[in-house]
């Protein structure tokens, strides 16, 4: 049996044992195809669903049999002939998230729920892992927009008040009104520079675009990552992220030195936009990376460094850059 299963076990309520059902088609190893074919023939209302024949010996989990195996099968085989050995189960405290991604990866249509000993106490069907899905996908655009602590989002966000949703909402607008005033702040500071040189100004939104672009989706990647992946190799993952990100800051920040090159005729301020934007890159990363392993190691949902809180961080930030480098080179060229 495959140890996915212990990958992934927490202490939340949205879990396997939550989402997994009870009534589906069990066996013994000794039956035979048509021993099975009867139960399926005369039980099939009963049960949850049937895209698997489970085999239990003294209630532990030991095989598993697809439908389209038994009706191929010669009515005498055994089960335990033709039963599936390696079986890819989950914890009851494995999240209901990483099951669906096992379900997923390994194009199953139901996985078995076992506790420490192997006894077989329920299923999660198709059903639960579509849904499952479904409200992983809304509570994650939920996040992307501040809106957060939801615990039935799919319904709630429907149904829930206008005070509710004012007060669910306003604190991470006000978070993002703050970062706007800094931003702001940021700019005045560098204002000599910017009625000096105007052209500096004009790309401000460029910069500024590229870096939450290019963060948010190293971000989204990355607390993906750790939720399905609870043995994830951080090291190897940080240092890829770190290649992905030198390349794509490269290559996009080379791209705007040849457009102020050639279109604006202005190739040291193309070489100021292009070092911002491949710097503004790197660093919007590294603070993609770094909120997230904080926001875990103080045992919060690392899904709430993103939307106006990693916005704000890398807009702010993204600027200093910008007129940092631009101060620099100005002085040290001009």
């Amino acid at each position: 049996m495959k140890k996915e299963m212990n990958n992934s076990e927490n202490n939340n309520s949205e879990t396997a044992q939550k989402i997994m059902v009870k009534d589906f088609p069990v066996v013994s190893p000794n039956s035979t195809v048509s021993n099975v074919e009867k139960i399926l023939l005369e039980k099939t209302k009963d049960f949850e669903t049937i895209s698997y024949i489970y085999v239990k010996d003294k209630k532990k989990l030991v095989g598993i049999i697809s439908i389209k195996e038994v009706f191929r099968c010669k009515k005498s085989e055994k089960v335990k002939n033709i039963m599936k050995k390696d079986i890819i189960s989950v914890r009851p405290k494995t999240d209901q998230e990483r099951a669906a991604y096992l379900c997923l990866k390994n194009n199953l249509k139901a996985i078995p729920v076992v506790d420490k000993n192997n006894v077989l106490l329920g299923i999660i069907p198709n059903k639960k892992i579509m849904k499952v899905l479904h409200q992983e996908h809304i509570e994650d655009i939920l996040y992307d927009a501040g809106v957060h602590k939801f615990k039935d989002p799919e319904v709630e966000i429907i149904s829930a008040s206008t005070k509710t949703h004012f007060k669910k909402r306003l604190p991470w607008l006000v978070l993002g009104l703050i970062g706007g005033i800094l931003a702001a702040v940021v700019v005045g500071f560098f204002e000599g520079i910017l009625e000096t040189y105007i052209l500096l100004a004009a790309f401000i939104p460029a910069v500024v675009y590229m870096a939450d672009a290019v963060g948010n989706q190293a971000q989204t990647i990355f607390i993906r990552s750790m939720a399905l992946e609870k043995k994830l190799n951080m090291k190897k993952y940080l240092l890829r992220e770190v290649l992905v990100n030198f390349l794509l800051g490269t290559v996009l920040g080379t791209l705007f030195f040849l457009i102020l090159f050639y279109f604006w005729r202005a190739p040291f301020f193309g070489a100021v936009l292009g070092i911002s934007i491949f710097s503004a890159i790197m660093v919007a990363m590294a603070v993609s990376m770094i909120l997230p392993i904080i926001f875990q190691k103080m045992k919060s949902d690392p899904a709430i460094s993103s939307g106006p809180l990693a916005t704000a961080t890398r807009d702010l930030i993204a600027l200093l850059v910008y007129f940092g480098i631009a101060n620099l080179m100005v002085y040290f060229f001009l």
